[in-house]
């Protein structure tokens, strides 16, 4: 087909167009497939769909490439004609997660461990350098930057990572196909990590050398640039006295190095071991700082109420809701519930559970995970907000004057390379700018805009 109409002009656009109609068909068809098993399966099974979704419009690629390179040789009209159909269907959501979170989440799964793909590393390379192209075709690559730093930030502070040469592959990859802005801060994290485990290493000798110093407690300590991570929250939680202490002694240590950093401790990524002395036989328990704080008031109490609890730790309603679920109405129940019901409310008291026992020595209590995507979603909101605020004033500062059709345009052009703006958008903040005098309307002609310096 290809050498009978390369022939004729303008042959081949009739049929790149039946290429791009005959890929898009194929690629909606397996966007709906896996919205209809996600929705008829729901929870965990429809997350596996979504990871197939994404293997197979890897395979869609792969096939369709193959006949551009071959046996179009490369034409720059059945490029386009791919690349089109491609950016139709890869930006379809599939169960209600956009596909800057699906492929975000595919890139978790074979980075971390004991994910459910078993390659070879050949094969992990392999399947980046894909993901990555995938990437070109989505248009809201900002949102699957933040969706992919907060899932690199687990793996590497919960040691979940795989391996760090892939890590830094990858990112590398992304540097070139989305420019060093996109990577700076995962780049940042990744080098945090190292610079950690050789602070935690002087830490140690620290303490071997100043004896009295010791908190009586294994510590060790991540030490996090602030600007790099994602932002967690951190609670004034009221630590208990052994753990006030290793604070204490951290802190010293830490002034010896520098005296111009402020440290702020985020509990809420900590984790403890501590060991529950059982009637029939003592169990490690591998807790969060959380609940390791509430189950260590049972060593002085017997019996606490909830808002005892809740006075002793200094937390919020919905973060001792949660604490208390995961330690007394989930699977591993330390606490003891009064009355027995499988819901937490505020009129409930709790005892320790001399009689609980397990076949293991250890056993991990998760805490049930928050839904972080809306407030992932709404952190790339606020920043674009800002990013189109900076493109519009950018355009404006060179050009002065500026129509307001060509102001669009160009604010469009020069962001679409991280997510599409919406115009609605683009208007309101236009109007923002005026009224924080950044932007004035032409007096003459309301269609024509000037940079106030």
């Amino acid at each position: 087909m290809y050498r009978l109409y390369h022939k004729i002009p303008k042959g081949l656009e009739p049929v790149a167009n039946v290429f791009k109609q005959h890929i898009t068909a194929e690629g909606t068809v397996l966007v709906q497939q896996a919205e209809d098993a996600a929705t008829n399966q729901g929870g965990s099974s429809g997350a596996v769909q979504e990871q197939v979704l994404i293997r197979k419009i890897i395979e869609l690629h792969d096939k369709y490439m193959e006949y551009v390179t071959n046996c179009f040789i490369n034409h720059t009209l059945f490029h386009k004609a791919l690349k089109e159909a491609f950016e139709i269907f890869c930006n379809k959501a599939v169960g209600g997660s956009s596909s800057s979170e699906l492929l975000a989440t595919f890139c978790d799964n074979i980075l971390k461990k004991g994910g459910n793909e078993k390659l070879s590393d050949e094969a992990i390379e392999e399947t980046l350098e894909k993901v990555v192209k995938l990437l070109a075709y989505i248009s809201d690559k900002d949102l699957f930057a933040e969706f992919y730093r907060k899932k690199l930030a687990r793996r590497l502070l919960f040691d979940r990572s795989a391996n760090d040469d892939h890590e830094r592959s990858i990112l590398t990859k992304l540097k070139q196909q989305c420019g060093g802005q996109f990577t700076s801060k995962m780049e940042g994290m990744v080098t945090d990590l190292t610079l950690a485990r050789e602070n935690q290493t002087s830490f140690e000798e620290y303490l071997s050398n100043n004896q009295n110093a010791h908190p009586g407690i294994d510590l060790s300590v991540t030490v996090l640039t602030t600007g790099f991570w994602p932002s967690y929250k951190s609670s004034d939680l009221n630590l208990p006295s052994e753990m006030v202490k290793c604070v204490e002694v951290f802190k010293g240590f830490y002034e010896t190095k520098t005296k111009h950093r402020k440290l702020t401790w985020i509990y809420s990524l900590g984790q403890c071991n501590i060991n529950g002395k059982f009637e029939q036989k003592n169990i490690e328990l591998i807790v969060s700082t959380y609940q390791a704080a509430t189950l260590l008031l049972f060593n002085t109490s017997d019996r606490l109420s909830y808002s005892e609890i809740m006075t002793q730790l200094n937390l919020t309603h919905d973060d001792l809701v949660r604490l208390l679920h995961s330690l007394s109405c989930a699977k591993y129940k330390i606490l003891l519930k009064e009355p027995n019901t499988k819901t937490i409310s505020q009129s409930d008291h709790f005892e320790f559970n001399s009689k609980f026992t397990d076949r293991m020595r250890r056993i991990k209590i998760p805490l049930p995970p928050v839904d972080e995507r809306k407030k992932i979603v709404e952190d790339v909101d606020k920043d674009r907000r800002y990013a189109i605020d900076a493109a519009l004033v950018r355009i404006m500062k060179s050009r002065k004057v500026l129509g307001h059709q060509q102001l669009v345009s160009e604010c469009v052009e020069q962001l679409s390379r991280m997510f599409k703006p919406d115009i609605k958008a683009i208007k309101k903040r236009m109007e923002d700018l005026i009224t924080r005098d950044y932007l004035e309307r032409d007096k003459e002609n309301p269609n024509m805009f000037r940079y106030l310096a």
